[in-house]
């Protein structure tokens, strides 16, 4: 769900940088191949996802999430020179296309893919990571969040998609398990004195933490 008018988007992207074309093809194919397309990143949060990766000019990525690998050529414009980004996704059907992109984007060297459940690979993962971007199942983000707290760098962010869920989070006769977890997600993050952290209306809502 995007929480502006069509016409609204449609300034922003004329407005905003322009969408390589690797990912408007990633885009396309997305939607024409595979289901719940839903899942894309999409033009103006994956560049802002880059944009936030250029600043940190990370050297270490964690993402939780993969899909067809839009977001994690994103993240992984901003990669210091020998930079790594770490993503996980538990569906082996996408590897394909995750890696007919990820060989013309130019990262592949520094792109690792993770196939399984996300609480299982992390517990073998222990990296300390400058960006951790959790874009999987909703209903685990708090095993997430428990998770991959402990494993930032010193001022790392952790970056948190689909936050509003559409609007659902307002709602209290909302009961499904995908809702309760992200509203109490977002009340357990930014009451978490570790960080500081914000909410932003992109697309479905995404949040950025900053370790204090």
């Amino acid at each position: 769900m995007d929480f502006i008018s069509d016409k609204l988007a449609d300034y922003l992207n004329k407005n905003s940088e322009k969408e390589p074309e690797i990912l408007f093809r990633l885009s396309k194919e997305t939607h024409q191949k595979i289901l719940q397309p839903r899942m894309l990143s999409g033009h103006i949060q994956g560049r802002f996802l880059s944009f936030i990766s250029k600043i940190k000019s990370p050297d270490k990525i964690l993402e939780i999430g993969t899909y067809t690998g839009y977001s994690t050529i994103c993240l992984a414009e901003g990669l210091s020179k020998n930079g790594k980004i770490d993503t996980i996704d538990k569906n082996e059907e996408l590897i394909k296309i995750q890696n007919k992109y990820f060989e013309e984007s130019g990262y592949r060297n520094n792109i690792i893919q993770h196939t399984g459940n996300a609480l299982d690979v992390l517990k073998n993962l222990n990296e300390k990571y400058d960006i951790i971007f959790i874009d999987a199942d909703k209903e685990n983000y708090i095993n997430y969040f428990n998770q991959v707290s402990n494993k930032l760098s010193k001022n790392g962010i952790i970056i948190s998609d689909n936050v509003l869920w559409s609007g659902k989070v307002l709602d209290s006769k909302q009961k499904d398990e995908e809702t309760s977890t992200l509203v109490e997600f977002n009340k357990i993050i930014n009451q978490d004195k570790r960080f500081n952290s914000i909410i932003l209306p992109i697309r479905d809502g995404i949040s950025i933490s900053r370790l204090i």
